[in-house]
């Protein structure tokens, strides 16, 4: 791996022709296509860079309009990206999978007519979406797309393909020479680089303006902290809407000028990563969580030596694997034995997950479980936690190598201000505040006080050494009531337990309750492949999902890894009365497109809380089962409804463990 000086352009498209001026014929970005990768230059890039935006000014685009782009991870719509920027206009990144009536408010409130999309399923929900806008003073006028497969015959007007757009770009670009190099050169870095819109976790969701400097300096911190720069590779696989992929995928791959690399497809992402071998990985807690489900089928279907041979090694790994890559002491027959197992379960398993030549990993986006943190760091994979929101470029803390701490985030990233508010709440100045949400002054000043700190909305402590914890979003956590009656008892933070109750393969999702409760209750969805193969070698018949979730083995497989929470819980100080006292499985996985989840797969407590209220209450009612029906949307846009007759189960709970004088 190469590192180079800092550039000092400030504006993505003059980083990018920074680049390939300097490295014209590296590797900038790659994909998989019919199983061949395909690879542009720096100087290739540029080039397609140049004549998008020319063709983008042929149609009318102009500096500060919005450009919507839409689809999964491929190197032109990332070249979208920057074309707009070229041109000082500013593109807006949308969810793939969001259905019509979602994205058209997006579409509407950030004033999009240009959009460029992926596919023809994107062409027929943005076809959609005009049909919805019929009536309204603006909407969409020019859809351009990338793969014309199944498009042969759309005549609708103001349709374009990608093909097209470039070379409308190239005529454009010779009628009016020198119109690019002047649009990339009247680029402020105070200009407004990107509008990202948050979850909607609250409420309707908010755009985002992020400057071209907030980003780059956000990029340059990350970059210097993990020493990255050409010779580098990372997958780029997650929402191009994602703050946390615009970061990676955007400022530090211009910043650091390593490679992008696309998977064919969602479904082919672990083995493209086997052939890549990235040195930099990033994901959610959820991506990390579902590889370690999709380990855990593989070793229960294992022969009895190998399951063997996992097991006693992954017990030395858990012990002393984290404090192996910390850089901790640790003893010389332990260091013997876990080479051993490198050789022979920790490497291999590496290599499964395709990180066998993982430098850096890092997971954002939500609050990762110890455990979960603990197995990967354990088998050597460096993964490092990285904390931000979409107002701060995803870029608050970073954990610096020997520095990682499982329960913390890290500290304050480079050119970054925390503080601890007098109730709690994570307060942050700095590099990489949002500038404001778009048209929104009074959201902007609701969260950005005085003195520049933008309020997070999550509560945390400083540790001594300056290490951040967060312990959940601050209107989540709550008191339970006194066990003592009266007054209020332990602190309640459901985000914690879910994630601890997350590290079992067979547990997908979880909601907690408890807030101003006696006890703790709890909604559990099952990982249906996890717990589907689990059935099967037990010769355990079922029909879907539903069967299966209500069958008394399965509830009995739930409660044992829900009683080794609670036993977990006993153990830490304060946290006995957090113990989960009673659970059911629901009859359906949350979903996005029922509300339950946002786009970027957090759960929406309070919807939740009331859609399902009448399951909440026979919770803590007493009750021994509850019917349910519930309405569900399918992803063509039919409805249906999914019923059953859920049972209500008592946890194994546990007496509280004193902690040695």
């Amino acid at each position: 791996m190469t590192t180079l000086p800092p550039l000092p352009a400030d504006t993505f498209p003059r980083l990018l022709a920074a680049h390939a001026q300097r490295q014209p014929t590296a590797p900038a970005v790659r994909e998989k296509d019919l199983g061949i990768w395909q690879t542009w230059t720096w100087e290739a890039t540029a080039r397609e860079v140049r004549e998008l935006a020319c063709g983008l000014a042929s149609l009318g685009f102009k500096a500060f309009d919005n450009l919507a782009i839409v689809g999964a991870n491929r190197p032109h719509l990332y070249m979208a990206v920057i074309a707009a920027q070229s041109l000082r206009g500013v593109p807006v990144p949308l969810y793939q999978d969001a259905v019509a009536g979602e994205m058209v408010f997006m579409l509407d409130d950030a004033s999009i007519e240009f959009v460029v999309v992926e596919d023809q399923e994107q062409v027929d929900k943005l076809l959609e979406c005009r049909e919805l806008q019929a009536g309204k003073a603006s909407g969409i006028r020019h859809i351009i797309y990338d793969d014309p497969k199944g498009l042969r015959h759309y005549e609708q007007p103001g349709l374009l393909s990608y093909d097209q757009l470039r070379e409308r770009g190239r005529a454009f670009d010779q009628a009016n020479p020198g119109f690019f190099d002047a649009a990339v050169a009247s680029g402020e870095t105070t200009d407004v680089g990107v509008i990202l819109y948050t979850s909607g976790t609250t409420g309707r969701p908010k755009g985002v303006c992020q400057t071209h400097a907030s980003f780059i300096a956000s990029g340059h911190g990350g970059v210097a902290t993990d020493k990255l720069g050409p010779g580098d590779n990372i997958m780029s696989y997650l929402p191009m809407a994602w703050v946390g992929d615009h970061l990676f995928s955007v400022a530090q791959w211009l910043v650091g000028g390593f490679t992008l690399n696309c998977p064919e497809s969602a479904e082919t992402v672990m083995n493209d990563m086997r052939e890549i071998g990235p040195s930099y990985y990033f994901g959610p807690p959820r991506t990390f969580e579902g590889l370690l489900t999709a380990v855990s089928i593989r070793m229960e279907d294992a022969a009895a030596p190998k399951r063997w041979l996992y097991g006693k090694f992954m017990a030395l790994a858990q012990r002393v694997g984290a404090d192996i890559l910390n850089g901790a002491p640790v003893g010389a027959g332990d260091r013997f034995m876990y080479a051993i197992g490198n050789a022979l379960v920790y490497g291999p398993l590496r290599n499964v997950l395709g990180m066998s030549r993982i430098r850096v990993a890092y997971t954002a986006g939500a609050a990762i479980g110890p455990d979960l943190f603990r197995f990967y760091r354990s088998i050597g994979v460096n993964l490092k936690q990285f904390y931000g929101q979409t107002e701060t470029c995803a870029y608050v803390c970073l954990q610096e190598d020997g520095k990682v701490k499982l329960s913390t985030v890290g500290t304050a990233a480079p050119g970054i201000e925390l503080k601890i508010a007098a109730d709690g709440e994570v307060l942050v100045r700095g590099v990489s505040v949002l500038k404001e949400y778009y048209k929104r002054p009074d959201a902007t000043a609701e969260v950005l006080d005085a003195e520049g700190y933008f309020h997070t909305g999550d509560a945390g402590v400083l540790d001594s050494e300056g290490h951040l914890r967060i312990i959940d979003r601050a209107k989540d956590v709550g008191r339970m009531n006194s066990s003592q009656g009266g007054g209020h008892g332990a602190m309640f933070a459901p985000n914690y337990i879910e994630n601890k109750l997350k590290f079992f393969p067979q547990i997908k999702e979880a909601v907690c309750f408890g807030d101003a409760r006696d006890e703790v209750c709890a909604f559990i969805n099952i990982d249906f492949d996890a717990v589907g193969n689990w059935a099967e070698r037990r010769g355990l018949a079922y029909g879907g999902y539903v069967d299966l979730a209500g069958k008394p083995e399965v509830l009995a497989l739930v409660a044992e890894c829900i009683g080794k929470v609670n036993a977990d819980l006993a153990a830490e100080d304060g946290m006995a009365d957090t113990q989960i006292a009673r659970f059911l499985v629901l009859h359906k996985e949350l979903d996005p497109d029922d509300d339950e989840l946002t786009r970027t797969r957090k759960v929406r407590r309070g919807f939740i809380a009331q859609k399902y209220s009448v399951l909440v209450d026979a919770l803590y009612g007493g009750k021994a089962e509850q019917f349910i029906e519930t309405q569900v949307k399918f992803e063509d846009g039919r409805t249906g409804v999914v019923s059953a007759n859920l049972k209500i189960t008592e946890a194994q709970r546990f007496p509280a463990v004193k902690a040695a004088a």
